[in-house]
This record gives structure tokens, sequence and C-alpha cells, in this order.
């Protein structure tokens, strides 16, 4: 694909716009500015990716190319109430807003929705992150198909339905499976072991799944229909009765998708 350089600028200075913003950078587009209502988010980050940045939306850099939409999702349309570009790229790196939203700011809109978790102070290997992508027309995807293709191996074509789809499949695989590590550690906590104690365990249940549907790779008293070592645990989590549910409606779906 061609190997062309944009200029961005990108709006939000949080986890998602500090990893796509070094991810840009290194593979040498230009970052005009950050833009954040944050003032100290917005320095840090604009330091970090070596450009200017501004605190207010009327003070936007109007010679980008691409206006890159870096911020929570309920704050997507407040941002975008601010925006008027006649032919300029303006798109959104929500897995759950609907593409509709930018349709007043711009011809030309589109969504760039990378499927990870992003932390400030993680480096991400943005080579292997899926990005899902979804345009108002051909010319608009093509051009930030090209983007995608400069930073990842691996993008998708997604409407904003199956968008939702992949960002609901997400918060399954993420965002629950970690509020699964917290309660697990409040377990360990209890009995005086420290989180790390799951690290290896933890570690090969994500390997095992690579390559597999992860029903294959299930294991545990659920599947087994371990009724003993079931009630066992349930004794143990009888000072919460929030955590039995939980236990007991997991273990429920287990053996009704094992079937």
């Amino acid at each position: 694909m061609e190997n062309k350089k944009y200029k961005i600028v990108i709006i939000g200075a949080g986890n998602v716009a500090t990893q796509l913003g070094l991810a840009l950078v290194k593979v040498k587009h230009d970052i005009l500015q950050i833009v954040s209502i944050h003032p100290s988010s917005a320095e840090q980050l604009a330091k970090q990716l070596n450009c200017k940045f501004t605190t207010h939306l009327e003070k936007i850099n109007l010679s980008a190319d691409i206006y890159i939409i870096a911020v929570t999702d309920k704050a997507i349309s407040k941002v975008v109430k601010h925006l008027k570009f006649e032919n300029k790229i303006i798109i959104h790196t929500s897995g759950a807003t609907d593409i509709k939203v930018l349709q007043k700011a711009s011809e030309n809109y589109g969504v760039f929705y990378p499927v990870q978790t992003f932390s400030k102070d993680r480096e991400i290997d943005f080579s292997k992150v899926p990005i899902m992508l979804e345009a108002s027309n051909d010319k608009t995807y093509d051009t930030i198909q090209l983007l995608a293709s400069s930073i990842s191996r691996i993008f998708y074509d997604a409407n904003s339905e199956k968008r939702k789809a992949v960002h609901l499949a997400a918060v399954f695989a993420n965002n629950f499976t970690n509020h699964m590590f917290t309660l697990a550690d409040g377990i360990l906590a209890a009995y005086d072991y420290e989180q790390d104690l799951l690290i290896p365990l933890i570690s090969e249940t994500v390997s095992k799944v690579k390559g597999q549907y992860a029903t294959e790779m299930q294991t545990g008293p659920a599947i087994r229909g371990d009724k003993k070592t079931m009630k066992a645990h349930l004794k143990l989590l009888s000072s919460n009765k929030d955590y039995q549910k939980i236990y007991k409606l997991l273990s429920k779906s287990i053996i009704k998708l094992s079937k």
C-alpha cells in the first residue's frame, strides 16, 4: 500500500490518544496538535509527541488532513458540536458509538476502533492490534485504511452494528475478565496470599485459547459436574452473597454451554 504520511490532530489525551499518538509518530505521521480540556494531560502528551497543544476547541489547528476524536464515548457528541469541517476527515475511536454522531462535522467521516485495552504507561505493539474501520464514503475509507495499515497488520471493515458486537465481545473478554481477577485478588488477600500466585495460571489460560475455541479449553468443577467442590466453594463464599450469586450464575452458564 501507499506509504503516505498524514497531518493529524488528536482530540483527547487519555489512554487511547496516548498509545495511538505514539504509534502514529513512530511511523512518521505528523501530529500537529493535541486538543484536550485537561491541561496537564494535554501538555504531557504534546511533549511525548513533540507537538503543540490547546485546551480550547475553538483554537484547533485547521491545516490537518485527519482529525481523530479519542475521548470517552459520552464526550464524543459534546466535542462534535464544536467542530465543522468542509472536506477534512474526522474519525472517532469508539467501539460502541455510531458513526452517525460525526455526520454534521464533515462530509468525510469515519470510525477507527482499535480492539485493545490501553494504558498510558504500557507500551503496545500496534502491529498486532486489530482495527475496525467504517467510513461515510469510499474515498474516506481508503484514507483511513491507509492510516490503519501504516501501524497495524490487522484491520476489518465493520459497520456500526458489527463494531458494537465486537465491542460487546471485548467487554466480556477483557472488562469482565479483569473484574474476575479483582474478585480473585480479594479471595487471596483474605487468606494472606499475593495476587501474583495466580499469574502463571492466568497466563496459561490465555495461551491455551490462542487458535482454539475457548469452550474447548474449559476446565473446572462446573464442566466436570463436581457438585461437591462447588458446594464447598459456595460455603467459603457464605459471607459474601454477591460473590455467591456470581459463582452460581457463571457455573450455570458453563454447564449449559457444555451441553
